[in-house]
């Protein structure tokens, strides 16, 4: 895994879980470094990533379903001396109208949409400001998912930064900024997305689109 440096929303293909639970310190790398904001965090603990500002939604949702909604989202919660929260409880439910509605049901009755939204917003109660997307609309409705491009479009004018690792090539370019495609471990393609449009060999090499 080579140098990172996080700029709006990116899409990645393929090596997406590696390069997701490197950055987050679940694992480390076998090579190479990992960089944010300028700081060598390669093998940091992932509790430690997490406090620089960095948000990660896995591709397993991992809520806790015996957990009400409200509890889960109050399990995420950042408190911090040093500067004002973000994300409350209440600008959540702004965001997630339906889980303020769902707030004491138990985590584990969400159908896999719910659950996904239950994850995104445990993670924004963290306060990020680098979010880390692993395959967010695997199995999800096309309702669900559009909601879900809604929601990256909201943070991203909010200037969020987000790394979107995502199979549905649609769903990605049409969200995404830049493109980065990651073949064994190698950056075989960087750049914008207009550029990724418009270069056929890659897309049907790697996208199958």
């Amino acid at each position: 895994m080579r140098r990172i440096i996080p700029q709006n929303a990116d899409l990645c293909q393929p090596d997406r879980h590696a390069t997701m639970i490197s950055i987050m310190g679940i694992n480390s790398p076998k090579s190479g470094s990992i960089n944010y904001r300028g700081k060598d965090i390669t093998g940091l603990a992932s509790y430690k990533v997490a406090r620089l500002g960095v948000g990660f939604v896995p591709e397993d949702r991992r809520i806790f379903p015996d957990l009400t909604v409200h509890a889960n989202l109050d399990v995420g919660r950042r408190v911090s001396k040093d500067r004002p929260t973000k994300w409350t409880l209440d600008r959540i439910y702004q965001l997630f109208p339906l889980l303020e509605k769902f707030a004491q049901r138990g985590g584990g009755t969400l159908s896999g949409g719910e659950q996904q939204m239950l994850t995104i917003a445990r993670t924004l109660m963290g306060d990020p400001d680098f979010l880390l997307l692993d395959e967010p609309s695997e199995g999800l409705a096309p309702l669900i998912v559009k909601s879900l491009g809604d929601f990256i479009n909201v943070i991203k004018k909010e200037g969020m930064t987000v790394l979107l690792s995502e199979q549905n090539s649609k769903f990605a370019l049409k969200h995404a900024d830049r493109a980065y495609i990651v073949d064994n471990g190698a950056i075989k393609y960087q750049g914008s997305i207009s550029e990724l449009e418009q270069n056929e060999e890659v897309k049907k090499r790697y996208l199958a689109v």
